[in-house]
């Protein structure tokens, strides 16, 4: 039977909770850390009472684990989605690089929640989390696996490069700034520059189109992310 209009409101009314709570629950938990965020303060930035606040999350560490898995799911979309596109190395290098740096730059508190908050998790829900990070870091493995199995890159220590990689473009949340001197395409193509020159890729590769081309990582993360982007300036 179709819902009456009361029972359409107080699902609506259910989802904006639930928002709210999980938009309070990411700015507290980049902020303060999870242990460092207690429920009262949690229920009081998202304008809810301490004893309705489990209504709309489930325990504090349910909640932490659900904001991991959805930052987790749509990265690990989005690099399927670039890996599928081409078999070449440096260009699913440089799209790997250009959707990790966007989304960091746009989304820097829940970011930082999955990148500093793993511990706290719950040992049954970090075994989940870690999984969806493992698999996410899979891409990023093979397509400089192939790289330095054809002799496009020259990285002795591959797991070491991989992840100062994954670091180096984790660390633009902390920096990127709306209003700065560099537009995101501009600072997405850097970063990708200097992944492949840390990868030992040829110069012609570094200086090769897709670097600079940050249209189809825009795309991907407008539609992923479901957020429209600013204007680029590359």
């Amino acid at each position: 039977m179709p819902r009456s209009r009361s029972e359409q409101q107080a699902g609506a009314d259910r989802e904006v909770a639930r928002t709210r709570v999980w938009r309070a629950a990411v700015e507290l938990f980049a902020a303060k850390g999870f242990h460092g965020t207690g429920i009262r303060e949690l229920a009081d930035a998202a304008g809810l009472s301490s004893a309705s606040l489990y209504h709309y999350m489930g325990s504090k560490d349910d909640l932490l684990f659900g904001i991991m898995r959805h930052s987790l799911l749509r990265l690990g979309a989005a690099a399927q989605r670039v890996s599928e596109r081409t078999a070449e190395p440096g260009e699913r290098i440089a799209g790997l690089v250009h959707v990790h740096v966007l989304s960091h730059a746009l989304y820097p508190d829940e970011t930082a929640v999955v990148d500093h908050e793993l511990r706290a998790l719950g040992p049954e829900h970090r075994k989940a989390a870690v999984a969806l990070r493992d698999s996410y870091e899979d891409y990023w493995r093979r397509a400089v696996a192939d790289g330095c199995d054809t002799g496009l890159f020259h990285a002795p220590e591959r797991s070491v490069v991989r992840i100062a990689l994954l670091e180096m473009c984790s660390a633009v949340a902390g920096w990127y700034a709306p209003g700065g001197p560099l537009g995101l395409d501009e600072i997405a193509a850097a970063h990708a520059r200097m992944a492949l020159a840390a990868l030992g890729a040829p110069p012609e590769v570094q200086r090769a189109p897709f670097v600079t081309d940050v249209s189809h990582a825009r795309r991907l993360v407008e539609e992923i992310w479901q957020v429209a982007l600013p204007p680029g300036r590359a």
